[in-house]
């Protein structure tokens, strides 16, 4: 242990612990911009500063370590000048234009500007001349970068991508993307952590909620939502109300208060996922030598971008099932449109997803099985969702609930855990092994692979099949270790789920932004909650699944299955890359 003073406040603390940990276990707040717990301390902003007895210069509090008897001021006229001085510096680069900006009102920047009362001009601004792509799903704002490196270190240190990167030198020296001309043209997979973790809105995904409201407009067109399990962990977080307060039956009662038609919940093409995915893997285990080892799930868009950005040569691994996302846009403008007597050219689907990455998904191709265009119109974020209850005035406290519309808007608990990081394997398992045995396994059998942890495996008996391999891994750099060690040989595996952002989608790029705090468990523990107190915990168990199979699909993997509800990845490629 350490002895210092704070303040004047005596404390001892381990050793290695630095100035600002120590500061706030005392209760302390030094101000910070740059730095993030564990990815980012690099002191490289020089906001929290802090005043050392017997050091000539101020010190970064981030990662300066503790020392025997160490005398710290965390507020003196000479720190809160530097830090003046660092904020204008800062803020001399940045277009302070904040209110055509998604993150005013919950920007560090902005939120330090208003601490230390800068009102008017302090130096004359040097904006970049930059014109962003409003294409992209993933955006980025030269003249908003206050480049603190996060993103870089995100990207490099956590996903292992190396997507960002710093460029020019001196004056000119910005964060850029290392190795392209461009995002749209690098092997970014659009998982948003860099999004999530920027404490300013440097970067932000590609706004698509004009193109929703054109078409709630218009009144010959039959607009379907869709509603991930992930974003009913999240989407109440801006309001400052509890999950039960704000339910997935909340945000039906919202959504048709907009004038959506129909709204469904995607935890019923999950199930469907998972009968397909299912039997996918049976078949391949059971017909080893036809196929290349370990199978991958392939629900996650963000984790195929980086398979064929990094691993092309594994592509052949990856389950041919569409993510739940696809598959309900083919089924609603087939199946759907068929029973309900509507023209599928006259539907459009939009996605509420907490994911950035299904913004370009939906656009690949082989996603258009209905033959009338994407079965997916428009993708947005649970961020994008919240700007529209909040510009539409729609406080979720006050709603009734309401329940999906039937016929397709019925899911089962395996269902919901499809958001969070375990729980399509655990899903998938609970159905294969009852494929397999004729009988369902103890719902909770594989709750070793379900919870919170990068990396997860597992050895699974399964009667009649014996021993499967399976491993949960989320984040893209624990991904990368994972095929590397079975390449290496020194691990085997023969089922994998792969998710891009840790934690699985809770954790997702599209998901509600709370400067240095990491939600995605509390959020995955929500929807292992609901599967535990649901009535119906099998997708096999889905009577609206029966339904879709008996009258129109026939059976998993049956051709009118392969048609809808499969998709051959070799039909796109990365930039740069041959089909």
């Amino acid at each position: 242990m350490v002895n210092i003073t704070i303040d004047n406040i005596p404390v001892s603390v381990p050793e290695g612990t630095t100035i600002l940990d120590a500061s706030r276990q005392l209760g302390i707040e030094i101000p910070t911009l740059c730095y993030l717990k564990e990815i980012n301390e690099i002191g490289a902003c020089r906001i929290c500063v802090v005043e050392v007895e017997g050091h000539d210069t101020l010190v970064p509090s981030c990662n300066t370590p503790v020392e025997e008897g160490m005398v710290i001021h965390t507020s003196t006229p000479r720190v809160r000048t530097s830090r003046r001085v660092n904020l204008r510096l800062i803020l001399s680069q940045h277009d302070t234009n904040c209110t055509h900006c998604t993150r005013s009102g919950n920007c560090r920047l902005q939120s330090l500007a208003n601490d230390y009362n800068f009102l008017g001009e302090h130096y004359p601004r040097e904006l970049a001349v930059d014109k962003e792509d409003f294409k992209n799903p993933l955006i980025k704002i030269e003249n908003r970068c206050v480049k603190c490196m996060r993103c870089v270190q995100i990207c490099q240190e956590m996903q292992t991508v190396n997507i960002w990167d710093l460029i020019g030198t001196g004056s000119r020296t910005r964060v850029g993307v290392s190795g392209a001309a461009d995002i749209a043209s690098s092997l970014c997979t659009y998982c948003g952590q860099c999004i999530t973790h920027c404490p300013v809105g440097a970067l932000q995904e590609r706004d698509d909620t004009g193109k929703i409201f054109s078409a709630l407009a218009d009144p010959e067109t039959v607009v379907v939502a869709q509603i991930a399990p992930a974003v009913r962990t999240s989407w109440q977080e801006y309001f400052g109300i509890d999950p039960d307060q704000a339910t997935a039956k909340h945000m039906v009662t919202a959504l048709k208060m907009m004038g959506f038609d129909y709204v469904f919940d995607t935890d019923f093409a999950a199930d469907l996922t998972v009968m397909e995915e299912a039997t996918e893997f049976i078949h391949r285990f059971t017909h080893k030598d036809q196929y290349k080892w370990p199978m991958f799930t392939s629900c996650c868009p963000g984790w195929l971008r980086f398979c064929k950005g990094q691993y092309p040569d594994m592509v052949d691994n990856l389950s041919t099932s569409k993510s739940p996302q696809q598959m309900f846009g083919a089924i609603i403008k087939t199946y759907f449109a068929e029973k309900m007597n509507i023209d599928p050219k006259k539907i459009f689907v939009v996605s509420i997803m907490p994911c950035l990455a299904k913004k370009e998904e939906h656009l690949r191709p082989g996603m258009d099985a209905a033959e009338t265009g994407h079965d997916v119109d428009v993708v947005i974020t649970t961020r994008e969702l919240v700007r529209m209850l909040r510009g539409e005035r729609i406080n979720p406290a006050l709603l009734e609930r309401t329940p999906f519309d039937v016929l397709i808007g019925r899911g089962s608990g395996a269902g919901v855990v499809f958001g969070a990081s375990g729980g399509v394997m655990v899903a998938a398992l609970r159905t294969a092994y009852h494929m397999i045995t004729g009988k369902n396994p103890d719902v909770d059998a594989f709750q070793v692979i379900a919870g919170e942890g990068g990396r997860k495996v597992a050895t699974i008996n399964v009667p009649g099949a014996g021993d499967v391999r399976v491993a949960v891994v989320s984040g893209l750099g624990n991904v990368r270790q994972i095929i590397e060690d079975i390449r290496s040989g020194r691990e085997h595996f023969d089922f994998i789920e792969c998710m891009a952002c840790p934690g699985g989608c809770t954790g997702g790029g599209g998901q509600p932004i709370h400067d240095g705090e990491e939600l995605a468990k509390v959020r995955g523990d929500i929807l292992w909650n609901i599967d535990k107190n649901s009535n119906m915990r099998f997708s096999h168990e889905n009577p609206q699944i029966m339904d879709l199979y008996n009258n129109y699909l026939d059976e998993p993997m049956s051709e009118k299955a392969e048609e809808l509800l499969h998709v051959d990845h070799h039909t796109w490629a990365m930039p740069g890359m041959k089909k």
